[in-house]
């Protein structure tokens, strides 16, 4: 019986209508850039498994770290005890992280990660007897899909059946050039009339709304007027992290440095869940007290567990390798070039790129989950190349190992499109 098949009994699979959907594709292997399907066809992954497997499937690297962890030490809680993997990947992510970023929590994947940096933000003030019960985000941002990540996302598509059970979050639009002081007029009147605990943002590119970039000199207004009323800025890297923009995190193009970050996704590479929340020290010292309920009573069974510190580990060894610094650098200037070509394309609404991110919004509306995306993903699977379309918008994020032919097959299956609704 085939995987599928199998599958059909007994799983519910996430962001699927079951009723409508087509039946799930069964992999069997995966290598490099590349996913085998049960049928012995190969995909080109051309946005690394949701961004996680930066550095391709099965890394040799990152599998001979983690084995070697778990034949010495699988797992241990991470309450009342510590261990070496733990303390090793704190002190390498210290080293990258901006300055300020002192502190590191584990969680176990991104919207956890969010979910700890937002109860951070409130009971940060509410140690102080402060009540603040407001968040300010961006309109269309995504967090995760935890009640607090959730609260702070602005996708009605996740968010419809539970809207009277969230957070108090207040939106401002993503700071562009041509808007920049309407958005920050709009945050200072937010902050006046109401008690901002946080500001949660995803840094630079809005991941899940389609690849939509926004200002590194906005953004840096915004923090700046966040602190000066005592915000706590949380910078949302989960797939911004981690070399994805062209520098190890987005927040490094900024002059104001957030006060929480909330890593996952390519920090363990794919190969293990594992998340980070990292925070400065005055945040850390916030929760210092003689009271025990002010510290922050907040843990999920497998923090900090072993093989999945070891195996992010290696992935920040690869991180600042050269090769891997060669590959990036490599893909952002391939992704420029292809970008020029088809910008003027009729089937081509806007094209944009990032460090190893590319976006191309067709000229044609389409839902988020409706037809026309699904026979857009079908057209590429049909090519060999693994792509999900947010709506309308066809991205890029490679992983960094991808070969020069397996990117130029992927931008011909880009092209093939763009004939195919130019009709």
């Amino acid at each position: 019986m085939s995987l599928t098949k199998r599958d059909d009994a007994h799983i519910w699979h996430p962001l699927t209508q079951h009723q409508t959907a087509s039946p799930p594709l069964g992999i069997v292997k995966t290598l490099g850039a590349r996913l085998i399907d049960q049928h012995g066809k190969s995909y080109i992954d051309g946005i690394a498994s949701w961004y996680t497997a930066m550095f391709g499937h099965c890394n040799p690297y990152i599998i001979q770290a983690m084995t070697k962890q778990m034949q010495t030490l699988d797992f241990v809680m991470f309450s009342g005890f510590t261990h070496a993997p733990a303390i090793e990947l704190s002190e390498k992510l210290v080293a990258i992280l901006p300055d300020n970023q002192q502190k590191i929590f584990f969680n176990d994947n991104g919207s956890t990660a969010v979910e700890a940096a937002i109860k951070m933000a409130i009971q940060y003030y509410d140690n102080k007897s402060q009540k603040r019960d407001t968040l300010i985000a961006f309109e269309d941002g995504f967090h995760g899909d935890t009640f607090g990540a959730m609260s702070a996302s602005g996708l009605s598509s996740y968010n419809g059946p539970f809207e009277d059970f969230l957070l108090k979050v207040k939106r401002i639009p993503t700071p562009q050039k041509d808007n920049l002081q309407q958005v920050l007029s709009a945050l200072k009147t937010i902050l006046q009339t109401n008690k901002c605990a946080g500001f949660i943002f995803e840094p630079l590119v809005q991941g899940a709304a389609g690849m939509k970039f926004h200002t590194p000199e906005g953004l840096d207004a915004l923090i700046a007027i966040c602190k000066a009323h005592d915000v706590v800025c949380i910078a949302d890297e989960i797939m911004t992290g981690f070399g994805k923009t062209g520098t190890n995190f987005a927040v490094d193009q900024l002059q104001h440095k957030p006060d929480i970050m909330c890593l996952s996704k390519a920090l363990t590479a794919g190969m293990f869940p594992l998340s980070i929340t990292s925070c400065t020290q005055e945040i850390f010292d916030g929760f210092l007290s003689d009271q025990v309920h002010k510290g922050f009573f907040h843990a999920h069974t497998y923090s900090a567990h072993p093989v999945g510190c070891a195996a992010a580990i290696a992935s920040i060894e690869l991180l600042g390798s050269p090769d891997i610094l060669k590959q990036q650098d490599y893909i952002a200037k391939a992704h420029q070039v292809f970008a020029a070509k088809i910008q003027q394309h009729p089937s081509v609404k806007q094209v944009r790129c990032k460090g190893v991110i590319l976006a191309i919004e067709l000229a044609v509306e389409m839902e988020r989950y409706g037809d026309l995306r699904n026979e857009l993903y079908e057209f590429f699977m049909d090519r060999g190349v693994a792509l999900r379309p947010l709506g309308n918008t066809v991205y890029v994020l490679p992983p960094y190992v991808i070969s020069n032919q397996e990117l130029d097959t992927i931008y011909k299956a880009i092209q093939q499109v763009l004939a195919h609704y130019n009709k």
